[in-house]
């Protein structure tokens, strides 16, 4: 069997961020501690934890629902990385039919789960777990994005109620996946 093409790699080693700079997206340089870059790498680990729940998710169903999350979670940090005067260049844009997607995600979940009016240790199982890690870092990374829409950065018109039910969602699937893992009291 013939090798295949080898593809030019990217340059992950660029060094135009030595002296503290990073680009957004259509080439404006910023310092690294932007609100922009830090709601940025709060968003990027929350794909982080989305993934190592996804890896442990007991049902390949729950891995393609994070898949999907995931995936919206890029069209996020893709708005957030372009400045306003260059939205238009990007091909996919959040709106209210993205969050009124994730609120059906969120009843059918909800309507699975009673939740309790109660505070919760998570820890029930490892994919719960992870779904809450995922949920408080989803959180940080609202806050940060809170902070550029208050700062005049970004749109939050679908941003925040995205990211807000996001969280929400998180908290009903980690619930969800600990029905069965709980002992009898």
């Amino acid at each position: 069997m013939p090798a295949r093409p080898r593809r030019p790699s990217a340059r992950v080693a660029t060094r135009t961020g030595d002296a503290g700079e990073t680009s957004l997206f259509g080439k404006e340089r910023v310092r690294k501690t932007d609100p922009r870059i830090e709601a940025l790498g709060d968003l990027d680990e929350t794909q982080a934890v989305l993934g190592l729940a996804r890896s442990l998710a007991p049902r390949s169903s729950l891995g393609r629902e994070l898949l999907e999350l995931q995936r919206g979670l890029y069209v996020v940090m893709a708005e957030v990385a372009t400045p306003r005067s260059d939205l238009g260049r990007l091909k996919e844009r959040l709106d209210g039919a993205a969050v009124a997607r994730l609120e059906k995600v969120l009843e059918m979940v909800k309507k699975r789960t009673p939740i309790e009016g109660r505070f919760v240790i998570p820890g029930e199982n490892r994919f719960a777990a992870s779904l809450d890690h995922a949920r408080t870092v989803a959180r940080r990374a609202e806050r940060r994005v809170v902070e550029c829409v208050d700062e005049g950065y970004v749109s939050g018109e679908d941003l925040l109620p995205w990211l807000n039910r996001l969280s929400d969602v998180l908290f009903v699937m980690a619930r969800a996946s600990e029905r069965g893992a709980r002992s009898p009291k």
